[in-house]
């Protein structure tokens, strides 16, 4: 309930000039998270977003995703009929687990996806003991 309340207040509406109100979310990337023994992996949709303009940080147990998606200059000329990609600032922020290791996080970003891998500590990590 909580969730679909947060979603609702967090939209604004649009008036695309022929008093059509479009209701967009405010901007976001949606992002993957996925687990293998080895490492976390958050694979993140940034269309449109240079590198250069993504900024990357952990802090007290806490990745952050911060940037911007620019919108392109209207040109004289053209008329607008829709516009509905969000484009601005962001900020996602994920908790990281108790064996996640902050020290072994890295990234790369290619063809608008973003991978962010995250190393599980190796004291976390099970060991086979073997019985005699």
């Amino acid at each position: 309930m909580q969730s679909r309340l947060s979603n609702i207040l967090s939209r604004r509406s649009r008036d695309n000039g022929d008093n059509e109100s479009i209701t967009v979310p405010e901007w976001a990337p949606v992002v993957d998270i996925t687990e293998d023994e080895k490492e976390y992996l958050i694979t993140a949709e940034l269309p449109e977003i240079n590198k250069e303009e993504i900024k990357l940080t952990v802090e007290n147990g806490v990745l952050i995703l911060a940037g911007e998606r620019k919108r392109e200059n209207e040109e004289k000329g053209k008329k607008y009929h829709r516009i509905e990609r969000a484009y601005g600032s962001f900020v996602r922020t994920f908790a990281l687990p108790d064996n996640a290791d902050a020290d072994k996080v890295n990234a790369e970003f290619k063809d608008g996806l973003l991978k962010v891998h995250i190393g599980k500590s190796e004291a976390a990590r099970p060991k086979m003991i073997e019985v005699s």
